[in-house]
């Protein structure tokens, strides 16, 4: 069952906010003390296998002593990071004229929007729902082509990873491997707090995030306006759409972020994803995904069809298998 949205059960927001510019923007040499306020501690601790929420885990009944102890130590590390400048924090972001085409979301060179610059493909929810919502997918928070709306998507990679290889193997030489772990964990917080403030930046430049106040909870909460969606989580499975990621933000070069054959990214302190605004946008799981959208899919991404049910295996409500003596759509020349 490939299900569609119906036009009357999903409107666009009528404004379209233009954002301040549109095309690539890198940092470099980014300062990291303008990154630190917006460390959400809790998945730190987590780290360490204390459950519970930062500050309310300094005071917990059972381990906020070790909490505390913790806590400190990462404080003092951290402050050593940011003095000495011990790893590099690297970003490129842009902001690009784009508009949906079915399932798919064409971005354009300019405004005109006659020349397509790249396009990420979607997939929507296939669950039968009785509550009247409709069978989600991101690219309905991009306005249709069809509609005379010009709208907008962002794109991001950042990391906090340039340097952490050495700090963690002088750690390791020194046979201080709490400090070697304590920099890998503080690391990949760095990397989603620089996601968090890049986030805020970029809702400010699209011109809807200017009038936010929000503390850091509330922007841990995301309590904001607009949702940056990564491939390879719930709403967005598939981990090859980083490739096309990849490529229109040169990532490589820009951010020094590699990605694996895997489609991993290295170093592995790195975040990445889109920007979508509407204000209705939200996460969700599209959940298992049959063969008929399968083969929707492959044919609009342009893969073999073995091959993207091998990236999506664990999503599929069915067994390749079974079809194996069955000729798929070929998929066109990219």
């Amino acid at each position: 069952m490939k299900a569609e949205i119906h036009p009357s059960s999903f409107s666009l927001h009528p404004s379209h906010p233009k954002p301040a510019f549109t095309g690539l923007r890198v940092l470099k040499n980014f300062p990291l003390e303008k990154i630190v306020p917006f460390i959400d501690w809790s998945p730190f601790f987590h780290t360490w296998e204390l459950r519970g929420r930062y500050p309310s885990i300094l005071n917990h009944e059972r381990h906020g002593e070790e909490a505390r102890k913790l806590f400190a130590d990462a404080q003092e590390l951290l402050q050593k990071i940011v003095s000495q400048k011990l790893i590099e924090p690297r970003g490129v972001y842009g902001l690009f004229p784009a508009n949906r085409i079915g399932d798919d979301v064409e971005l354009y060179t300019d405004e005109s929007r006659a020349k397509v610059l790249t396009t990420f493909h979607f997939l929507r929810q296939q669950i039968e729902k009785t509550d009247g919502t409709p069978n989600w997918c991101l690219a309905d928070f991009i306005a249709p082509a069809t509609g005379n709306a010009p709208d907008h998507i962002g794109a991001f990679a950042v990391t906090s990873g340039l340097g952490l290889k050495e700090l963690v193997e002088k750690y390791k030489k020194d046979h201080d491997d709490y400090n070697a772990i304590m920099a890998e964990a503080l690391a990949d917080r760095l990397a989603e707090a620089f996601a968090e403030f890049l986030h805020k930046r970029v809702r400010e430049e699209w011109g809807f995030g200017k009038s936010e106040d929000l503390s850091t909870e509330d922007l841990i909460e995301e309590k904001y306006r607009g949702i940056r969606p990564a491939a390879g989580y719930p709403a967005s499975p598939d981990h090859t759409e980083k490739q096309i990621l990849w490529k229109l933000l040169d990532v490589e070069r820009n951010a020094a972020i590699q990605l694996t054959e895997s489609c991993a990214m290295w170093p592995g302190s790195s975040v990445s994803g889109l920007y979508f605004a509407h204000p209705d946008s939200k996460y969700f799981a599209v959940s298992k995904l049959g063969r008929d959208q399968m083969l929707d899919y492959h044919v609009r991404k342009g893969m073999p069809l073995p091959e993207i049910e091998r990236w999506l295996g664990t999503y599929l409500n069915y067994d390749p298998a079974q079809f194996a003596n069955q000729t798929p759509s070929p998929a066109p020349a990219a």
